[in-house]
């Protein structure tokens, strides 16, 4: 069938054989990785467990429990001498501890101090006036006068007959004061006629 093939047919199944070489050769390369892997492991596993025994063996001799209880009696005695130092270096290693990260603190708020970063105070707002800013900004050089208000023109209101019996109503409360009652009503009736 290759023989029958175009030279583009012939190149693609050629590329296609090159192909299922490179996966085939991955596969074999993974699978190789895999038992080096697997081997590391197991030898791995092997030394932590020697390791172990060789601690073990060192720090915790076989414990011998002898056959009458007074013996018993002093064993526990010994083991409780012991956890009674073990319980002692442990309290002291806290102590120790406690006391220097306290001194940690101490030394970092000493060093904060020292920076110098420290809260700013809150700002009051001010009402200055143009001329007082600009006196403040430039000093003696301040010469010209910013009174806005003086340049502004004056502007004289005509009353309206609208504002006009506003302002003679006056008050709203003093009104219902007056209504109230029947002297009230009857003012009202004596003013509609």
């Amino acid at each position: 069938m290759a023989a029958w093939c175009l030279p583009e047919q012939r190149r693609e199944l050629q590329g296609d054989k090159r192909n299922r070489a490179i996966t085939a050769r991955r596969q074999h390369l993974k699978s190789v990785m895999l038992q080096i892997a697997a081997t590391e492991l197991e030898k791995e596993q092997s030394r932590r467990e020697s390791e172990k025994q060789n601690y073990l063996s060192e720090h915790c001799p076989p414990l011998h429990i002898p056959g009458s209880a007074s013996a018993v009696q002093e064993l526990c005695k010994q083991l409780h001498a012991k956890i009674d130092t073990a319980e002692e270096e442990k309290y002291d290693m806290e102590i120790r501890v406690q006391k220097s990260t306290k001194e940690l603190e101490d030394m970092n708020q000493k060093l904060f101090d020292l920076r110098g970063k420290f809260k700013r105070p809150p700002l009051r707002r001010v009402r200055m006036s143009a001329d007082a800013m600009l006196k403040a900004l430039l000093g003696s050089k301040h010469k010209v006068c910013m009174d806005l208000r003086a340049n502004l023109k004056q502007v004289k209101k005509e009353d309206t007959e609208k504002e006009r019996d506003l302002r003679d109503v006056g008050d709203w409360r003093k009104n219902i004061e007056e209504k109230s009652g029947m002297e009230g009503r009857k003012k009202m009736f004596e003013s509609e006629s």
